[in-house]
């Protein structure tokens, strides 16, 4: 079983209070990919949904318990106490939680005394037992229980003992954490530290710190909690949230870090920032905030002039970090530069080793400028990266098989059917086949029509499925003659991998991106990007 850092936790909240942005919708596959991507960064708690209260979350926890393995993070379940007047054993929603295999629960608890009153209808009593019997029991099942105490801070302005009480009650009940959460997001640095401070010396209840953006000060006063006695913090990927959003996790990481000293992810992970930050960002299907601290590019971007000069006696007289700790890089805003130990750094991931090649290293570096000059991104397609790092490497394998054409037809019928067919003809080992194939959509025709292609040269691809494809108009022109791209997410049934397709047409992006995931398929038979 997974072990996190128990002197300090970081705790994400991406796919569960994440998700309530506006614009964004995870599919299971999303969310699966997410997870991988917060376990990769170093997180120590991942949760991932309302488990029985939302079937796609319901779904994931399914999942996860065969898809997902967690290096370094435990994956959480998020839900709410027992209901009034319900005996703990027979809430469904506590059995949920249960039934979701989530080793760790988060239990959403009222500790405003006036949504105990109008929103739940009960007692403050009961209100306690049912926080303390819900924590009991789920405690009495093996499992570890962090409470969040929603509208904290409004209810200590209005009550200043209740969501105290609540707090040792939960403790002695066993729960891990309370967290204090600032639910409506109204309070600033000042407020929280000093709420905090205050409740940590009255309850000597293991405090933690769960703020949204509202004022514009989530990270902010999530690092005031830290330095008031909280160790535990929460948030989410790029800050994404309800109305204004949560905590930056990003930000918050690496403030903690690299300005309070704290060892708070695994040594070396800091540098995955802008990588992670950017990959999830794609698999939202939003694009990355170039202006984002630490991650954004923009974060250590200087244009010429007087920056320029001091900069060339030294690089810190204008950053406040090395922007290689956050897997950044700076850039005066002349021309653009592609990072060279990011694409070292990424490529030794994938098991290419380049750092002996300084000239294949400058080759990638000039590809990679030049192909996000037009729209691609790799950050989220590792497969569509690998590949293109091996043909700059004369590092790819001969293909197995040749394009010569394909094409599309869609036809909508009286009654409103609408077939989709493609034909594609490849040259295979020498022997030219032509494919035709249906599907209930143009691009899922071609990945039909192109496999069976394949078929016979190639059996093992018998099993390969298009679990996920997003495409995104990208900035620039607009309306039908735009860019697009298209991310594609591959699997084998085991193993996922994802592929970038850009071009002004969308199914020519599409088959860019389906011809990627599978030349992958047959270089890595059985793998995904980064195993051996």
């Amino acid at each position: 079983m997974n072990v996190p850092n128990d002197s300090f936790h970081v705790f994400d909240t991406t796919l569960r209070d994440g998700a309530q942005r506006e614009g964004i919708t995870y599919s299971v596959a999303d969310k699966l990919a997410v997870a991988r991507l917060l376990d990769d960064y170093g997180v120590g708690f991942i949760e991932g949904g309302w488990p029985g209260a939302m079937p796609k979350d319901t779904e994931f926890f399914a999942q996860a318990q065969t898809d997902l393995k967690l290096r370094n993070a435990q994956l959480v379940a998020f839900g709410s106490t027992r209901h009034a007047g319900v005996a703990v054993e027979d809430d469904q929603q506590v059995r949920a939680l249960l039934e979701s295999g989530a080793p760790v629960v988060t239990l959403v608890a009222k500790s405003d005394v006036r949504h105990v009153d109008k929103a739940l209808r009960t007692t403050l009593d009961e209100n306690v037992a049912m926080v303390t019997d819900t924590v009991a029991f789920l405690v009495g099942e093996g499992r570890r229980v962090f409470v969040d105490l929603e509208h904290f801070f409004d209810g200590y302005a209005h009550d200043p003992d209740y969501g105290v009480r609540l707090l040792v009650a939960a403790a002695g009940a066993g729960a891990d954490v309370g967290v204090l959460c600032d639910t409506n997001g109204g309070m600033l640095p000042s407020g929280i530290a000093r709420v905090v401070a205050d409740v940590h010396q009255r309850s000597g209840v293991r405090l933690g710190i769960h703020c949204q953006d509202d004022t514009g000060c989530a990270v902010a006063n999530t690092i005031a909690a830290v330095e008031a006695g909280a160790t535990h913090v929460q948030g989410t990927a790029n800050g994404y949230g309800e109305r204004t959003g949560n905590a930056d996790l990003f930000a918050v990481v690496a403030n903690l870090e690299l300005k309070l000293g704290m060892q708070v992810l695994p040594p070396g992970n800091l540098t995955e920032t802008v990588r992670v930050s950017h990959a999830i960002a794609e698999i939202a299907n939003l694009p990355p905030d170039t202006h984002q601290p630490y991650a954004g590019m923009s974060s250590f971007a200087h244009k010429a002039g007087l920056h320029a000069s001091a900069l060339k006696v030294s690089a810190d007289l204008y950053n406040h970090i090395d922007p290689a700790l956050v897997g950044n890089d700076m850039r005066i805003l002349v021309t653009e530069m592609a990072g060279r130990a990011s694409v070292e750094l990424k490529s030794r991931e994938l098991g290419l080793d380049l750092s002996d090649d300084k000239e294949a290293v400058t080759r990638v570096v000039d590809r990679v400028k030049d192909l996000e000059a037009h729209g691609w991104s790799f950050e989220a397609a590792d497969a569509s990266f690998e590949l293109m790092v091996r043909s700059e490497t004369d590092d790819l394998p001969p293909a197995v098989y040749a394009l010569e054409s394909w094409r599309t037809l869609v036809e909508r019928q009286a009654d409103g059917t609408v077939i989709s067919e493609a034909t594609v003809k490849v040259l295979v080992e020498g022997q030219r086949i032509i494919s035709t194939a249906e599907g209930n959509g143009p691009v899922n025709a071609l990945d039909r029509a192109l496999r069976e292609a394949l078929l016979t040269a190639r059996p093992e691809i018998q099993d390969l499925e298009l679990v996920d494809y997003k495409v995104r108009i990208l900035e620039g022109v607009k309306g039908t003659q735009a860019v697009t791209r298209v991310l594609i997410t591959t699997s084998d049934g085991v193993r996922d991998w994802q592929t970038v397709g850009v071009h002004e047409n969308v199914i020519e992006a599409s088959w860019l991106a389906l011809d990627d995931a599978l030349r992958y398929s047959l270089l890595h038979p059985g793998a995904a990007p980064g195993d051996s």
